[in-house]
């Protein structure tokens, strides 16, 4: 592999651990019941989404290029495992138990990526046949994509569950609680008056 390809491997696996990290730290400061509450009308819930991100990480840089990554995957892999069962954690399943494998998906993703090249292949059993043939590189951003997805995904509920803006966000004003209501304020005007009369 020239510098180059090292390099692009590097800047990729560096985006990658920022989504992954951003995505844990969703958790933090939040109790057994906030984080798996569902908060949106499909269920959607913290630990779920940690639970769900950690399983496919595991399938795309394991299974994809043929490494055991010796994790049990009883909601994928048990035939009486019903669909969704990746999305929630049941009672018996721990915080702790959901964020260990998810740091083990992050180390068997690291070691695959640190023993092979960008260009190498894999193939995606699930993925349809035309288009299950991949490399490194495409799973790389493909689980960059779905990462930063997810993160996303787990901020708004985080902001739903506190019922307040992230406080540690750059991208967002520091305002004061006062501040972000009157903002959030006015854009319940601005929709009200975009659309008169319909709901």
């Amino acid at each position: 592999m020239t510098d180059t390809a090292a390099d692009q491997k590097q800047i990729l696996q560096r985006y990658l651990r920022k989504e992954r990290d951003a995505l844990l730290a969703t958790l933090d400061g939040l109790t057994e019941r906030q984080i798996r509450w569902p908060h949106t009308p499909s269920g959607t819930n913290l630990l779920g989404i940690v639970k769900h991100t950690a399983s496919v990480s595991l399938g795309y840089f394991g299974e994809t290029f043929g490494r055991d990554h010796r994790q049990a995957l009883p909601w994928f892999d048990d035939e009486d495992a019903r669909e969704n069962d990746d999305m929630w954690a049941t009672a018996e399943e721990s915080r702790e138990q959901i964020v260990a494998l998810y740091d083990a998906s992050a180390r068997e993703a690291d070691k695959t990526v640190e023993a092979l090249d960008l260009d190498s292949p894999g193939r995606v059993p699930w993925w349809a046949p035309a288009k299950a043939d991949v490399t490194l590189q495409q799973i790389l951003v493909h689980m960059i994509a779905e990462t930063a997805h997810h993160a996303g995904q787990a901020d708004i509920v985080r902001e739903m569950l506190l019922d307040a803006p992230p406080t540690q966000d750059p991208n967002l004003p520091g305002w004061t609680a006062e501040q972000w209501s009157a903002y959030r304020a006015n854009l319940i005007e601005i929709a009200e008056a975009a659309s008169p009369g319909r709901p």
